[in-house]
């Protein structure tokens, strides 16, 4: 894309605040605030994608040093449009490539942004990135869902997703790349507008190896904030690594 701050361009960050996405009610956000400041402690916290502030905000309002990094500079206007979003230090860039001064005693990535990295590389370079930036016995922690692909009919590639008087969502699935385009059409007026964007979904367990790759292990996995047990009939995870402590290098 031409545009610097690819798909979250002015138009999409001026939207991107939803009251009726369940993503902005409070019972949605206030335990992912909760478990990220119990996992923080006293220590910093780093959001990869910090966009609007939609976690970043509340949880430095906990009393949470929060550091963003964001790539698209229209959605860090938004931030800074908020009360206390002038407060946040964000740095602009790649999440997968991007240093910032360190350490940190928990890095997020929150609402499936992980699948934004539309390769297998990326996604890796993420999780090594982030376990450069923690401390030992730091925490990783990724919101993400799992992939729908047992909804889908045996031939078929296109999944709806939602449709309502001014918004139609659909995804189409390449399962041998395991790349996936968004594809939206939103309504003013009467007048639809369609714009589409790229993914690449990971399973749980590939997460887990990405992890392993990076110095860190799995430490907990729930279906949500609210620690639900994780299942084979989840729709979603929450997965937290941790890196090794220094004597538990030593002992290993």
């Amino acid at each position: 894309m031409d545009d610097p701050d690819g798909y979250f361009g002015q138009r999409v960050a001026a939207n991107y605040d939803d009251p009726s996405d369940r993503m902005f009610r409070p019972e949605t956000i206030d335990p992912a605030v909760s478990l990220l400041a119990e996992l923080a402690g006293s220590g910093r916290a780093l959001e990869l994608a910090i966009g609007t502030g939609r976690i970043g905000l509340p949880l430095s309002q906990r009393g949470v040093l929060v550091h963003g990094i964001e790539l698209s500079r229209a959605m860090l206007a938004e931030l800074r449009g908020k009360p206390g979003g002038e407060a946040i230090p964000v740095t602009i860039g790649d999440m997968a490539t991007t240093k910032v001064a360190g350490p940190f005693a928990v890095a997020y990535l929150v609402y499936n942004t992980i699948n934004n990295l539309t390769s297998q590389d990326a996604q890796v370079a993420c999780f090594r990135n982030v376990a450069e930036h923690l401390s030992p016995g730091g925490c990783f922690v990724i919101e993400n869902g799992v992939p729908n692909l047992r909804y889908l009919p045996p031939g078929q590639d296109i999944l709806a997703y939602r449709a309502d008087p001014g918004r139609i969502v659909s995804y189409t699935y390449d399962h041998a790349t395991q790349l996936y385009d968004g594809h939206y059409v939103e309504f003013t007026n009467g007048t639809g507008e369609y714009r589409t964007m790229p993914f690449r979904y990971a399973w749980p367990a590939e997460l887990d190896l990405m992890a392993q790759l990076a110095g860190l292990r799995l430490r907990d996995r729930w279906a949500g904030w609210n620690r639900e047990p994780f299942t084979t009939d989840s729709r979603s995870h929450v997965s937290v690594w941790e890196k090794p402590r220094n004597d538990e290098h030593a002992r290993s």
